[in-house]
């Protein structure tokens, strides 16, 4: 029997690398959109995380033709209004980084007291057919609070500063292997994945 394959519409590796890891045990074979060529960039101008989940996964599975996943995720910042939102990997600019983003994040917070910097990471996937229709959609969070002093060196975007109370400790200093099970991202696909495994399956 074929492995079934999922093409995943990110070119961000680590995020790759972290879908991927979460897929592992259930014999699915995953390939990065930077695989193909002649994919072009999907435009996110949803106003939703959902919205843009969706955009990658059906725009990029009709080119391909292919079994698509399409995730958007993001923080959202109980003093910024829930920002920077949809508009977490651009919030201080259409280039910019890690650094460039948490730096701008740490500057909006600075007058904002330890006990009201509450945040919630929120991770919806959309899984996309080959002839780009939706089949499958799942939304999850993870609730936790931003630190001014970066810690820890694992993890991508803000998982430096991004603090789970219960743990005392950051994304960037969990383990991968425990971030697996914690983060956003882990909690959405623990419920996409018994529908996933069976849909390609299928």
């Amino acid at each position: 029997m074929t492995t079934p394959v999922l093409v995943i519409a990110s070119r961000n590796a680590k995020k790759v690398g972290e879908i991927a890891g979460l897929l592992a045990a259930h014999d699915v074979t995953v390939q990065s959109v930077d695989k193909f060529d002649g994919v072009p960039d999907v435009v996110e101008d949803g106003e939703t995380f959902a919205e843009n989940a969706a955009l990658k996964a059906t725009q990029t599975a009709r080119v391909l033709c292919q079994w698509t996943l399409g995730e958007d995720s993001g923080l959202c910042v109980d003093a910024l209004d829930g920002g920077p939102g949809i508009r977490s990997a651009r919030f201080s600019g259409e280039d910019a980084d890690d650094l460039d983003n948490n730096r701008l994040l740490i500057q909006r917070l600075r007058d904002v007291p330890q006990q009201q910097r509450g945040a919630c990471y929120v991770c919806h996937v959309a899984v996309s057919d080959p002839a780009g229709e939706v089949r499958l959609s799942v939304e999850a969070t993870c609730r936790g609070r931003i630190v001014d002093q970066a810690r820890g060196e694992n993890g991508f975007g803000y998982d430096p500063h991004f603090l789970l109370r219960e743990y005392h400790l950051t994304f960037g200093e969990l383990a991968p292997v425990v971030k697996q099970y914690l983060s956003h991202r882990a909690r959405a696909f623990a419920r996409l994945i018994p529908e996933l495994v069976g849909l390609l399956s299928g």
